[in-house]
């Protein structure tokens, strides 16, 4: 099945642009586009798309507002957010909104067209320059008053597996990536993850890699155990 895109960007030329090139794909289909925020709200509500790729600065209803109405309805649709403005403050506004990505305008075809597939599949993606600085920011005990969750008590009902592989995710490597460091098959890491994520509540691994730093869990290249 084709996955059902709604392209959301307040210019037009740019809007048709993505829209061209989401088109073109054999699995891919622009369900609409829209011009604005609020324009994006109400046909994410009518056309129940898989994928909403959102621009950030628009008239009537920006799209980190945007995002938060859509991503907090029920089977909401996954939202990659794209803007030419590589700022800290956009970054952690759309992830605190919702959004299950962030990508720069500047990005080339195929990796516009392979971060729609990655948030569709529930996976999440961010433009290297923002994860750079999203660990540095909980790395550094900057992001303190950021969290995903209640806090300490929510991890006592993971075993420790699950806490490596939390820190793992945190620390930015895929599942094939942790099945090589754990010695164990990707299906059992996906397994670990939508167990973990369950357990803590948690929509994506931006908002469990948002945890794991915001509670001390996760450092750059953590240590951890290998039972």
């Amino acid at each position: 099945m084709s996955l059902r895109v709604l392209v959301v960007d307040d210019q037009g030329i740019v809007r048709a642009g993505f829209a061209a090139v989401i088109d073109a794909e054999d699995d891919m289909t622009v369900v609409a586009e829209a011009a604005d925020g609020a324009e994006a709200v109400r046909l994410a509500g009518e056309l129940t798309p898989d994928v909403v790729v959102m621009d950030v600065r628009m008239p009537e209803l920006d799209g980190i507002a945007a995002t938060r109405i859509i991503t907090g309805r029920q089977d909401p649709p996954r939202v990659l957010v794209l803007t030419t403005f590589d700022l800290d403050s956009y970054v952690f506004d759309a992830l605190r909104a919702g959004a299950s990505g962030f990508l720069l305008k500047d990005v080339q075809p195929s990796e516009l067209l392979d971060g729609i597939r990655v948030v569709a599949t529930g996976e999440s993606v961010l433009a290297p320059s923002a994860t750079r600085r999203l660990i540095g920011h909980y790395a550094s005990g900057a992001g303190a008053g950021f969290r995903s969750g209640d806090g300490p008590r929510e991890l006592e009902g993971l075993t420790a597996r699950e806490r490596y592989v939390l820190a793992l995710i945190a620390a930015g490597l895929n599942n094939a990536e942790i099945a090589g460091e754990l010695g164990i098959t990707v299906g059992t890491v996906k397994s670990h993850v939508n167990a973990l994520l369950r357990k803590l509540g948690l929509r994506d691994r931006v908002q469990a890699t948002i945890l794991a730093y915001d509670l001390g869990l996760a450092r750059p290249n953590p240590p951890g155990p290998r039972a």
